[in-house]
């Protein structure tokens, strides 16, 4: 595709992508003011945007009651996230395997997610909030390893099993949402599994596991299999030689393949709603506040959109270089 030199057609070009973008950007920051406005203020009839903004919202939405040293608990909290994400940061930069601080920052935060019902009264969107973590870390991690695998496999086999199976998968794949629901309701009474993470994890892996396999093979396609053939040479067997070569190299392709499942898992509605009754993630917990009559749910559903975007954005942010080096080496080529 030939660079446009035209100036009248490059203004029409960049005109095009600030309108797209502001386009974009609009409902989401008309959601954040929402959320910081009080009853009055965002159930007026004229749009107001300026206002005295308050944390009441997000208050009500995370806590059930407010503790007496809030102030410094908050600040507590916040200097230790920004500490956990600054060594994520700076990591390669340490004199430091990658490994062992990203360990640390990991245990880190699994720590604080489990201390802070210990010290603060928290509300059940918490909870909410806890259940999503484990069901979409749950969902990447099977997907990944599974897909990983299946991605491997079929890209250095070329016979008509391969075939066949990529085009099973691509059929599941296209299948309704719905038409999981059934099977796996039935094996969650049969085995005693409904209303609980296992249960929501193995229907998104099923799910999503097709995706997972086209994507990881694409990836694996781009790389020449003189590589492991190399490393079988001296003295490596297959396993190893995926493990030490051709994983190290696949890294920007398993973390963008991890990003799109992490958002079908981090995003799941329906699944969700109708497998779980009482533990529910973010989306269906959002669901409660936009369908009520009281004018309160108003405020809470733009508190609890932000608060669910918030992770979304920042786990984006940190891996956006090696989604970009991903998408660019062929991850969506057929």
């Amino acid at each position: 595709m030939e660079k446009i030199k035209n100036p009248i057609g490059r203004f029409f070009i960049h005109l095009s992508l600030i309108l797209f973008a502001i386009y974009s950007i609009v409902p989401f920051m008309w959601t954040l003011l929402q959320s910081f406005k009080n009853l009055k203020d965002a159930n007026s009839r004229t749009p107001k945007f300026i206002f005295t903004p308050t944390w009441d919202n997000y208050t009500d939405l995370w806590l059930r009651e407010i503790p007496e040293n809030g102030a410094t608990i908050a600040y507590f909290l916040l200097l230790t996230v920004v500490l956990l994400i600054s060594l994520l940061l700076v990591a390669k930069h340490l004199p430091i395997r990658d490994g062992y601080i990203y360990s640390f920052v990991f245990v880190g935060f699994v720590t604080l997610l489990w201390g802070i019902p210990q010290f603060i009264e928290v509300a059940k969107f918490y909870d909410y909030f806890i259940n999503t973590l484990i069901i979409t870390v749950g969902t990447v991690t099977v997907s990944l390893s599974i897909g990983a695998l299946a991605g491997y496999g079929l890209a250095r086999y070329a016979g008509m099993a391969s075939v066949i199976v990529l085009i099973a998968a691509l059929g599941f794949r296209a299948l309704p949402r719905l038409a999981f629901v059934l099977p796996y309701y039935w094996i969650g009474s049969a085995l005693n599994l409904l209303d609980t993470h296992l249960l929501v994890i193995l229907t998104l892996v099923a799910v999503n596991q097709p995706f997972t396999i086209w994507m990881l093979r694409s990836f694996f396609m781009e790389i020449p299999g003189e590589l492991e053939e190399a490393a079988m040479v001296d003295g490596c067997n297959r396993l190893t030689a995926f493990t030490k070569v051709i994983m190290p190299i696949m890294w920007p392709g398993i973390i963008s393949t991890g990003l799109f499942s992490l958002l079908l898992a981090y995003n799941e509605f329906l699944l969700v709603r109708l497998l779980t009754q009482t533990n529910w993630t973010l989306p269906v917990a959002i669901s409660r506040f936009t369908g009520g009559e009281d004018p309160r749910h108003l405020t809470l559903a733009a508190a609890s959109a932000i608060s669910a975007t918030i992770p979304i954005m920042l786990v984006i942010l940190f891996f956006q270089k090696n989604l970009v080096k991903g998408l660019t080496a062929g991850a969506v080529k057929g």
